[in-house]
């Protein structure tokens, strides 16, 4: 679930909340976020994307931002990034690679040190935008860790005809928040030897807002 298409400039946002989702947003994330972690297959893999601008990863801190997001990631998740899938015996191949992972974290620029507002290019804002509304989609914020896309503000710009995004963190964000919680309960790799409890369905039925455009 992003937040309105048609979202009012960045000055004219109040970032002093918790989450720019609404209670109901909130509460239909967590219960596809439910669905989803039941309908795991015990002892299947569980891969997570790291969507990063080449510039991003040849930043000198690069390392330690990709440890310190799978530090905050679910014990037994894969974390995945471009250059380790990516190659020449692989090219870039969004659509067929989405069905491969589980999971997704945007890391993007930040406006300047200190912001809450990050920037993403189009082909970062295409795989969000693929993955928004039936995976676990998460914002790296270097100063707030994982946060859920669906409690940022998200904000679509288009200079010269390319469409790029931007994504806003609450600044009263908290880590022990429910739709974290429940993201990271999705992300959860399940052991071989436990059984679900109750079936769930093959698919989920959008149960969030439109993805941006």
């Amino acid at each position: 679930m992003m937040s309105s298409m048609h979202a009012p400039p960045i000055d004219a946002l109040d970032l002093d909340v918790e989450s720019f989702a609404t209670p109901l947003q909130q509460r239909r994330f967590a219960a596809a976020m439910q669905r989803l972690a039941a309908s795991r297959v015990p002892g299947t893999p569980v891969r997570v994307y790291v969507s990063a601008a080449p510039r991003t990863m040849n930043n000198p801190k690069w390392e330690n931002w990709l440890a310190q997001i799978t530090h905050e990631l679910p014990d037994g998740a894969e974390v995945l990034h471009y250059r380790g899938v990516f190659n020449g015996d692989r090219p870039y191949d969004w659509d067929t690679f989405a069905q491969e992972i589980d999971g997704l974290v945007v890391v993007g620029k930040q406006k300047r040190a200190g912001s809450r507002v990050y920037r993403f290019g189009p082909v970062a804002r295409l795989e969000l935008r693929s993955l928004i509304a039936r995976q676990p989609v998460l914002l790296y914020a270097h100063s707030q860790g994982l946060i859920p896309v669906v409690d940022c503000q998200s904000q679509v710009l288009t200079p010269e005809g390319t469409p790029r995004l931007k994504l806003i963190a609450p600044k009263r964000w908290k880590q022990e928040s429910s739709t974290l919680q429940a993201a990271l309960h999705a992300l959860t790799p399940d052991s071989p030897d436990h059984e679900s409890s109750s079936e769930a369905p093959g698919h989920l039925a959008h149960p969030f807002a439109a993805p941006p455009r």
